[in-house]
């Protein structure tokens, strides 16, 4: 089955999703923006029926979900696994959905086997100003996730209401399943609650310029990355906060203040370079002077006279490096042209730090947790930044070589040489706190816009 033509103007869809084999039957009543992509739309559904989106799904477009002629298009697993077909991401309702009467179809967690049924109702005015969804009727509670598909909804249904028709039969059966004292709480049904779902829907942020990835193209595709409906919806609102709309200015004094340490260091290589040890690292006595003069030792313990020892030192010239400053050349390490021009112009060495964070990486992780850095430190979030990370990173996909979650230190450790720079710049408070980056300065929050929209 091949789609139709994209429509040139934006209308509203009013549609009815039914879940199939229900009775009386469940069902939501949305009006939708037809130009909602695939991916948007999975995200509608679930918030519409209270799913969690914590199995796999797929539409399909045909007679029936299950049929030889029905066009199936690909989910972001399916993607990544090397499936052949189109993405879900890339086709628009009003491709799929185009008279009155057609119908589209949704199946989620293909072990209950939820199958939804998504009918085009009427085509009306869509006003700008008006939601790009919301949901204006329905009628049953949605179902709990993993509660046994639609026979075991309709058990804990009538089990749990007295007066119901056949509640007695469904004591019996959820009795003999599961025994005398099986807790109906894990399976409870998700109250239908209009204002409650029209809140879910609002806070997919459809309406948001970020939802049609109007923004930066790194931060475009970290949201496309994320695979979650809750994973997106929070890197969304994080990007609205970092108001990247907003004019980034930086004064001399301002620009000095903060590129200080790359000032000092590009001094302190100087014309003639630095003959660096045998191993490759700065020689004892610049580390002395970089951990005195740049006053790092209240950040790291130790003797702070061997770079390989001492972070603070060690980040920053290789921070310098990644920003094309500094080059490594037989033996020494030299200014480069860019880091001999920039030397004395504190402004143009701040847009360039700015410009260069996160550091260039061939590892996707490190630079997906600094782009997240930046937008949390943009958006001045002052409580558990690395637990956010971590979180986002687990949407995208990442997880640790066990196969675990990441935790929030595998977080740090994946957005350590952003942060890095962040801290050298003076990102961050210092209050005497080793872990600084959970409190952004207002020079940390210009820095992180500008490295964002660089």
């Amino acid at each position: 089955m091949t789609t139709a033509p994209r429509r040139l103007d934006v209308v509203a869809y009013r549609v009815r999703i039914d879940l199939k084999g229900t009775k009386p039957p469940l069902w939501r009543r949305l009006q939708v923006a037809s130009d909602l992509f695939l991916d948007d739309f999975h995200d509608v559904i679930q918030a519409a029926f209270g799913w969690t989106d914590s199995h796999l799904h797929r539409f399909g477009c045909g007679p029936e979900y299950y049929s030889h002629d029905t066009e199936y298009y690909l989910c972001p697993f399916d993607v990544e696994e090397g499936e052949t077909g189109v993405p879900e991401d890339q086709v628009r309702l009003d491709e799929v959905l185009v008279e009155i009467g057609d119908k589209l179809f949704y199946s989620y967690d293909f072990g209950d086997d939820w199958q939804h049924t998504i009918k085009l109702e009427a085509v009306v005015c869509h006003e700008e100003s008006a939601p790009r969804v919301i949901c204006t009727a329905g009628r049953r509670p949605g179902p709990a996730e993993d509660c046994g598909g639609v026979y075991g909804y309709e058990l804990v249904v009538a089990s749990a209401d007295p007066t119901h028709t056949d509640h007695a039969a469904a004591v019996a059966e959820y009795t003999c399943q599961f025994g005398l004292d099986a807790d109906h709480a894990p399976f409870t049904p998700i109250t239908f609650d209009i204002d409650e779902i029209n809140r879910a829907l609002a806070d997919l942020g459809l309406d948001d310029t970020t939802s049609q990835l109007d923004v930066p193209e790194p931060l475009a595709e970290l949201v496309h990355a994320v695979r979650t409906r809750n994973g997106k919806q929070r890197l969304r609102r994080l990007i609205r906060d970092a108001a990247l709309d907003q004019p980034v200015q930086v004064d001399t004094e301002t620009a000095a203040r903060m590129v200080r340490p790359y000032a000092w260091l590009l001094d302190r290589v100087g014309t003639d370079g630095i003959t660096l040890t045998g191993a490759g690292y700065l020689p004892p006595v610049h580390v002395e002077a970089a951990v005195t003069e740049l006053h790092l030792g209240k950040e790291w313990i130790g003797k702070g006279n061997r770079e390989s020892q001492t972070l603070p030192v060690l980040d920053l010239r290789e921070s310098a490096q990644k920003a094309g400053l500094l080059r490594k050349h037989r033996g020494k390490v030299l200014l480069t042209a860019r880091g001999r021009a920039m030397r004395r112009d504190p402004v143009a060495l701040w847009w360039l730090l700015a410009q260069k964070t996160p550091p260039p990486s061939t590892d996707a992780c490190q630079t997906q947790a600094g782009l997240m850095v930046l937008v949390a430190t943009a958006a001045q979030i002052t409580d558990n930044l690395d637990a956010t990370v971590a979180d986002l990173l687990g949407a995208i996909g990442w997880m640790s070589a066990d196969g675990t979650q990441l935790t929030g230190s595998m977080a740090s450790y994946a957005a350590w040489h952003t942060a890095a720079v962040l801290r050298r710049v003076g990102a961050f408070t210092d209050d005497g706190d080793f872990d600084r980056r959970q409190r952004p300065t207002p020079d940390g929050v210009i820095f992180a816009r500008a490295a964002l929209t660089r």
